[in-house]
């Protein structure tokens, strides 16, 4: 049984961003203020990608702990109401997820995903990882 009522649970789905969420924009602000140049969310590119650099092949995601899935397995059971419903639909997303990493992959790119809080609490920690990736593609494109 859901605690909230049919209305409230329209109106908090319908807050539920698809971009622009307040992960990616901590992360953007960051890339940005590093220097870093990025497209947001490129549909020229499988998975249409939080963020791209199509110069590097890089492709960023940005995930959120509860509609991709983490540590699902664990998980999965705190689901109270509509249980098959929020199943299928998580475990879609995270199918989706590894398919779309093998699609990028396969063509070359170079798939970095964050979770939600690593982005809200070591988002050092985040740009180094992005930091490291373009230097590497740098290095390979000078030898």
């Amino acid at each position: 049984m859901d605690k909230l009522t049919k209305e409230q649970r329209i109106k908090n789905m319908k807050a539920v961003k698809s971009k622009g969420s307040k992960i990616e924009t901590l992360l953007a602000k960051a890339m940005w203020g590093k220097g870093y140049r990025y497209r947001k969310n490129d549909k020229s590119v499988f998975g249409k990608p939080d963020f791209t650099f199509k110069k590097f092949k890089i492709a960023i995601f940005c995930d959120s702990e509860f509609w991709h899935g983490k540590d699902w397995e664990l998980k999965k059971h705190e689901h109270k109401s509509n249980v098959e419903f929020w199943h299928q639909k998580i475990e879609r997303n995270i199918s989706r997820d590894i398919e779309v990493n093998a699609e990028l992959e396969r063509n070359g790119w170079i798939v970095i995903r964050f979770w939600g809080k690593e982005i809200e609490k070591d988002l050092i920690r985040c740009l180094a990882v992005i930091e490291d990736k373009i230097n590497e593609v740098k290095r390979k494109n000078i030898i």
